[in-house]
């Protein structure tokens, strides 16, 4: 597993729950790494970003309250 530096990986043991930050580029073969206590460590998750339409900035349209209306 190709570890970035600058990545977050936190242990899978909930005893445990160390984090770490990786500092240097490493790479283990087809295993994730272990942390002390033993158990696998995971990356952090990183939700995907869309960006397709960002170029357009729309801003939001504004709702008006019909309560607040007064006639």
């Amino acid at each position: 597993m190709l570890m970035k530096p600058g990545e977050r990986w936190h242990c899978t043991n909930s005893a445990c729950r160390l984090e770490v930050v990786v500092d240097s580029q490493g790479s283990i073969e087809g295993n994730n790494p272990r942390c002390a206590c033993g158990a696998v460590m995971k990356k952090e998750y990183a939700s995907p970003v869309f960006r397709y339409l960002d170029f357009l900035h729309l801003d939001e349209p504004v709702l008006s309250d019909p309560l607040a209306r007064k006639d």
